[in-house]
């Protein structure tokens, strides 16, 4: 299914000297992959345009949205590594400060209600608020952020371009980035060739009998060609006694929320570690005898973890093979070696 963006009929004015050059601004295709559900975000409100495209794009990799003019988006981010900081437990920000949490990669989010691991916001355009003014991360306030945009002459002229009712102000500030964010699709991996009968899908043994796997004993949280059907749940991790995090019960105030975290994507696993919301495991070897052996019980330990064999998923070294390869054939190399989202 696609979503057919035609051209914007608005031509912007841009001031060079004394001239005026005709800008026309393009909105851009969404094409939605034929093995995805529908989009969740709201396209008729904030269209992506050729220009709003490249406004956020600047953003994401602008310094300037920190307290320190250092740390952007893009610095934990990172487009080899699935849009993660690959290597680090935790997100790294202004005076080498630390988070408690692993970054969570980037793409797809258009087909997302709710985002960071313990659903703070749900809404793609406000995203961005959260690690603009938490304290470790970027340390800014939007307030900073936008008047610090507005000082500049270039970010003025490029806003007034990309937005039909221009001018350097929040909302349009979060649009931008969103247009960026919507458009980093990553659909392409071999595992989507296979679903599509595409050249290139023709999967071994291995990877065959790693999705069955797979199919029969991780697919119920990992749902859909998205490897994730977005709820909150505990999957019975030892909690870290240094970080005291209580995840999902901090946003929503129900007990029945406590250690309950955001099921993520299994898209581009295999670039993105290290693994869990606080990356205490730094390989899908780990996380798999994690889940064979390592798990602990509680009052809000997801139903489909408990079995009459006792906690976790059975997994004998055969199926762990498999699925190490299943998860290799998950990775995109279209969409981290994409330019349209490159720093550079």
């Amino acid at each position: 299914m696609k979503y057919l963006l035609w051209v914007l009929l608005s031509l912007f004015l841009v001031s060079c000297s004394n001239d005026y050059v005709a800008i026309e601004n393009t909105l851009l295709t969404v094409e939605v992959p034929k093995n995805f559900p529908e989009l969740a975000y709201d396209i008729d409100a904030n269209p992506p345009t050729q220009l709003g495209f490249e406004l956020g794009k600047k953003l994401f990799y602008d310094g300037k949205l920190s307290s320190n003019g250092f740390i952007s988006c893009g610095f934990c981010h990172e487009q080899s590594s699935a849009f993660t900081h690959h290597g680090h437990q935790f997100s790294h920000g202004v005076n080498d400060l630390e988070g408690t949490r692993n970054t969570p990669s980037i793409s797809n989010m258009a087909f997302f209600n709710e985002f960071a691991w313990d659903g703070a916001t749900s809404h793609l355009d406000l995203f961005p608020i959260i690690p603009i003014t938490n304290e470790v991360e970027m340390g800014e306030t939007m307030t900073g952020v936008i008047n610090k945009l507005i000082a500049d002459a270039v970010y003025q002229r490029e806003f007034e371009m990309a937005f039909e009712e221009g001018g350097v102000n929040a909302e349009n500030f979060l649009k931008a980035i969103s247009q960026f964010m919507v458009m980093m699709i990553s659909s392409n991996s071999k595992y989507d060739k296979y679903k599509r009968n595409e050249e290139g899908g023709q999967l071994t043994e291995t990877e065959a009998m790693g999705l069955t796997v797979f199919q029969q004993k991780c697919a119920s949280c990992h749902a859909t060609d998205l490897f994730t059907d977005g709820s909150f749940r505990n999957n019975g991790l030892p909690p870290n006694p240094q970080l005291n995090d209580l995840g999902r019960v901090e946003v929503s105030g129900s007990d029945s929320d406590k250690y309950k975290f955001k099921v993520p994507s299994l898209r581009n696993v295999s670039l993105t570690a290290p693994y869990m919301h606080d990356g205490r495991f730094g390989s899908l070897e780990s996380v798999l005898n994690f889940y064979t052996n390592g798990m602990v019980d509680s009052e809000t330990l997801d139903d489909s973890l408990q079995t009459q064999d006792g906690l976790g998923i059975a997994l004998n070294d055969e199926e762990k093979e498999g699925l190490l390869a299943f998860f290799e054939i998950l990775t995109d190399y279209t969409f981290i070696n994409d330019e349209r989202f490159s720093e550079y």
